[in-house]
């Protein structure tokens, strides 16, 4: 069965000094737009409101994700129906809100655009994240010691991620995010040419099956670098530990000091460094 989100596609590769022809597997990268429907003072209205480079699968749960860590929607049950715009090989999603929730109007009017290097951030993106905290439990962030992580633990996700990151086994393209337990078990693992999709990927799968709340002791792994974006994403999921493999951004460090997250950067073997929140982690 054809896979979306893999392509084939002829080379010629050199090696030794010696040209040969053959195939490769490229990971696919392909725009997709988010629609809502809504309404507002009971007349239907329908906005455009994101375009993302993306690679196809988890689109639902994508557009769910974005529309959560955007502010727009705040639970599952505001959304009535999700579907794909007939006639746009899937590359545009409907979703109908309910039409008792009045979405956002702020957040609706400015377009998004995301390319699958760089999601969206700024200004906006930062006050949602404070509303946000403003409206939690301030003990669900503040409290110093909820739960702690071994350092071996840590060390020990990125093999884990590895072996079931099967796109990018393929293609050597993609970008992952993934949930692990505190027993270091892979709960779930989204991948994107876009590691803010993935991401928001993961976290709409969360929604959709109405286990966002089960997050308070979740580690969230990425496979590349920590940025301002995806610290947003995880402080809106409620995510308190954030490990990364590369480098995080100085923004990054800055939001995961101010909702005490614990950002971890660099895991390359036995070997990492903790930004920010280092109460969590035992030796």
């Amino acid at each position: 069965m054809k896979n979306s989100s893999i392509t084939n596609t002829p080379i010629k590769k050199i090696s030794n000094n010696i040209f040969t022809e053959t195939i490769d597997i490229l990971a696919v990268e392909e725009p997709l737009e988010i629609r809502i429907e809504y309404f507002e003072n009971g007349l239907q209205k329908h906005k455009s409101i994101s375009v993302t480079m993306r690679t196809p699968g988890n689109d639902f749960e994508l557009a769910v994700g974005f529309l959560f860590t955007e502010n727009i929607i705040s639970t599952y049950n505001e959304i009535e129906k999700i579907t794909y715009v007939p006639g746009t090989d899937k590359n545009v999603v409907l979703i109908e809100l309910n039409k008792y929730y009045m979405p956002n109007i702020n957040k609706l009017e400015r377009n998004f655009y995301t390319t699958s290097s760089c999601g969206i951030c700024g200004k906006a993106s930062i006050n949602a994240v404070r509303v946000l905290y403003k409206n939690k439990d301030l003990f669900y962030f503040n409290n110093p010691i909820d739960f702690t992580a071994s350092a071996v633990l840590i060390c020990s996700l990125p093999e884990m991620l590895r072996k079931n990151q099967n796109v990018f086994e393929q293609t050597g393209g993609l970008h992952a995010c993934a949930f692990f337990n505190l027993a270091g078990n892979l709960i779930d693992l989204k991948e994107d040419v876009g590691r803010h999709n993935a991401l928001d990927k993961l976290i709409g799968t969360k929604i959709i099956n109405n286990t966002l709340n089960n997050n308070s002791e979740c580690i969230l792994l990425l496979s590349g670098r920590a940025s301002f974006e995806l610290l947003q994403k995880a402080i809106m999921a409620g995510i308190k530990m954030v490990v990364a493999v590369g480098a995080p951004s100085s923004l990054a460090v800055e939001l995961a000091e101010e909702f005490n997250i614990t950002l971890i950067g660099f895991l390359r073997g036995e070997k990492f460094n903790i930004y920010s929140g280092s109460q969590r982690i035992v030796i």
